[in-house]
């Protein structure tokens, strides 16, 4: 007697290749989660290591620019004081000048 054939000898190896092929698929999409995962955190690690470049250079430009500020705004006052200085001198030059000039006067004999 020969043994009687398996009704679905194919329906088996389909079930297992089936089974195989499902594993080996979610093996690759764990695989590309974990791929996604690590590219978010590499892209989310560049991010943030942009933002504190900027911070730090916005950081330095604010600095720089306060130090301006003040420079510029003593260099101001320096100039107001040279101006008032001038002013005065100028006055005071005026007055020698018109005392010097008399007494040049009286002595040619005009005044």
């Amino acid at each position: 007697m020969r043994p009687k054939p398996q009704k679905h000898p194919e329906r088996a190896t389909n079930q297992a290749a089936d089974r195989k092929a499902a594993l080996a698929f979610e093996k690759k999409q764990k695989r590309r989660e974990r791929e996604r995962v690590k590219e978010e955190a590499a892209q989310r690690r560049e991010r943030e290591r942009r933002q504190k470049a900027v911070d730090e250079a916005q950081s330095a430009l604010d600095a720089a620019g306060r130090e301006h500020e003040k420079s510029a705004s003593d260099i101001q006052a320096q100039l107001e004081a040279l101006e008032e200085r001038s002013q005065a001198e100028e006055v005071r030059w005026e007055k020698e000048k018109a005392q010097l000039e008399a007494a040049l006067r009286r002595a040619r004999g005009y005044g």
